[in-house]
């Protein structure tokens, strides 16, 4: 992964300067988390734009109609010279890239979240009240996801520090404790 994140990083850079010339940082920021959802969930866009039979002029095309209006100028721009470049396998190690440069000069902490099932908005709000706590900041970036594997509960992992308060990780510390008191 090393070397994906020096190929990701100049394109990050250049797109956060771009955008905070702008002033839509946070909004192209926006706009990565919803490109990254969509890049995770369709194996069909993402094959469609690593691959290489299709041209990159295809790409630029595929890009401009799938997500022309509703992204920013400065990163349909960046996606253009993806696709130009050959670049477009490090798509998501961009968009990720671009997040945590964007949350370091904010000062936004990232909070990931896995829960057994989803969470409601109450449930979200209540949760990010307590993350922004733990963090001591005012701004917490959450990244949810669902985890099955955890029966009930949730587990918060704020940069080392991780708060298991799922079923499966009580069942886990009591085997531990019946085990060490045999």
């Amino acid at each position: 992964m090393p070397l994906l994140n020096s190929l990701a990083t100049p394109y990050a850079e250049a797109l956060l300067q771009v955008t905070e010339g702008r002033g839509e940082s946070a909004t192209v920021a926006d706009q990565c988390k919803q490109l990254l959802d969509v890049w995770q969930s369709s194996a069909d866009f993402r094959d469609a734009m690593v691959s290489p039979v299709l041209e990159p002029d295809a790409k630029k095309k595929v890009l401009q109609s799938l997500v022309g209006e509703q992204v920013t100028p400065s990163l349909l721009n960046l996606l253009k010279v993806l696709a130009d470049r050959q670049r477009l396998l490090a798509f998501d190690a961009v968009m990720l890239r671009y997040l945590e440069l964007y949350r370091e000069q904010q000062g936004i902490t990232l909070a990931q979240v896995r829960s057994a099932q989803t969470l409601s908005e109450d449930q979200q709000a209540a949760l990010s009240k307590k993350v922004q706590a733990m963090a001591g900041t005012a701004k917490v970036d959450i990244d949810l996801s669902v985890d099955p594997s955890l029966i009930g509960g949730f587990v918060v992992s704020l940069g080392s520090q991780v708060i298991d308060a799922s079923l499966a990780g009580q069942v886990r510390r009591l085997g531990l404790a019946l085990a060490k008191a045999s």
